[in-house]
């Protein structure tokens, strides 16, 4: 009998050390999962732009991921995935704004195939799309014994870090979380960020919480679809315009493709600002229209003040 209260009380020991402070996996009483069909949902990402990451971040020679397209991020989680690779990044953009609501206030969708197998990444916002602010992160796994490409990580372990569910679930985010910050309006979000998290442990790859330690992910994964694999993003509290007066709600540029002008219709114009889809400013301008013949093809957010408020809207370059 003494024995089996022994054998009783050091299995009781390990499953509490081994259980971690935060929400478990999908499905479980306590979890903060939210499934792609779910009504708190009312919006999704309209567009993406990828910077890849590599195969291997300690071999460049590699070259980088090459799995899916920025399209796949876009909309609905529906399991087609857009690939980043170690330390790649994806900033997606919503023609509206985010802002603070109760509870959790955005979702990020990847395409895990277990409750176990988790490729993390940090999640990051900004009012501006040139400031952004990281959502404090927590990962207190074992940091000793490197995670291997197809390894397990346990859920309750990880905080505040996408990638913590598996397929059609979304990890949830607080915007009340980072209240206060000097570069970020939480009422008012333009632009989220993802970055993968590098999973290895060598000191001069590492990624780090923000406690300093570092973040044990599968590795090395050195596969075309390596790294986090983004689904969905999927926004609960959603505003499709910026706080704008009923007398300043006629706006649009035009043409839109364009191939050499971009005219801008509003009331009250005062400047505009051309800048990529990750947010960095490219042309600054207070005339109208606005030449691009010197943009590469592709996609870019213009960025209106007018003496009613601020209006954004994206557009292409062809």
């Amino acid at each position: 009998m003494k024995i089996a209260i022994i054998i009783f009380f050091i299995l009781l020991h390990y499953c509490g050390y081994n259980q971690g402070a935060f929400a478990p996996p999908a499905g479980q009483f306590g979890s903060t999962a939210i499934h792609k069909d779910s009504t708190a949902i009312v919006h999704w990402a309209e567009s993406c732009e990828v910077i890849r990451g590599g195969l291997d971040i300690a071999d460049s020679t590699l070259g980088l991921v090459t799995f899916g397209s920025e399209e796949d991020a876009i909309d609905i989680a529906d399991g087609a995935v857009v690939s980043l690779g170690d330390k790649g990044s994806a900033v997606l953009h919503f023609n509206g704004i985010l802002f603070d609501g109760p509870g959790h206030d955005f979702a990020v969708f990847e395409n895990s195939f277990s409750d176990d197998f988790l490729e993390l990444a940090f999640v990051e916002v900004s009012s501006d799309g040139i400031n952004f602010v990281r959502f404090p992160a927590t990962c207190d796994l074992q940091d000793s014994l490197q995670i291997g490409p197809f390894g397990s990580s346990d859920a309750t372990h990880v905080n505040n870090l996408a990638g913590k569910y598996r397929a059609q679930f979304g990890t949830p985010f607080d915007l009340s979380e980072l209240a206060g910050h000097p570069d970020l309006d939480i009422n008012e979000i333009s632009h989220i960020r993802i970055i993968d998290c590098i999973g290895s442990l060598q000191p001069e790859f590492a990624s780090h919480d923000q406690y300093g330690r570092r973040i044990n992910d599968p590795y090395p994964s050195p596969f075309s679809s390596g790294g986090f694999d983004l689904d969905a993003v999927g926004i609960i509290h959603y505003n499709a315009y910026t706080g704008l007066s009923e007398n300043d709600l006629v706006f649009s540029v035009f043409p839109n493709p364009t191939t050499e002008l971009i005219n801008i219709n509003c009331k009250g114009f005062i400047k505009a600002e051309i800048q990529t889809m990750q947010g960095r400013l490219i042309h600054s301008r207070k005339s109208n229209p606005i030449n691009c013949t010197s943009l590469a093809n592709g996609n870019y957010i213009i960025k209106v003040l007018t003496e009613n408020g601020i209006h954004i809207q994206i557009f292409m370059k062809r």
